[in-house]
């Protein structure tokens, strides 16, 4: 499912005013694979709300004195700590659910017992009319 932050719909002049950067940067960091843009039939970039503020992260970071591979070091690595942060959550409702299903049937399961001694051949007296509710 699409949204309105992956459209590809910024061209490159655009994409590197929004980021603050020169559009050569933008190329050079593409060849780095620092960015994928989305490319047009004819071939032309188009960058997305997300590639810009991934721009300003790589702007953090080389302001840092961070370099290149350091850089797609720290990305992929806050990637995967949003990757499993999603997953800790799904998990988290998943186990929820899960306990919520077991109380819910657990409760079901518990049948009040009124207990009482019952000599062989005779009524028990929890059976009997007289104690029925």
């Amino acid at each position: 499912m699409s949204n309105s932050n992956d459209r590809a719909i910024y061209v490159i002049s655009v994409a590197a005013q929004l980021a603050g950067m020169h559009p050569q940067t933008l190329r050079i960091y593409e060849r780095r694979g620092l960015l994928q843009p989305a490319r047009t039939q004819g071939g032309n970039r188009r960058y997305s709300d997300i590639d810009i503020a991934r721009l300003k992260r790589i702007a953090e970071l080389t302001a840092e004195g961070m370099n290149v591979e350091g850089i797609r070091r720290v990305m992929a690595l806050e990637a995967e700590v949003e990757r499993l942060r999603d997953e800790v959550d799904r998990l988290r409702l998943l186990a929820a659910h899960a306990i919520n299903e077991h109380e819910r049937r657990a409760h079901g399961e518990i049948v009040p017992l009124r207990q009482g001694v019952a000599v062989f051949g005779q009524v028990p007296s929890v059976l009997r009319r007289e104690n029925r509710r």
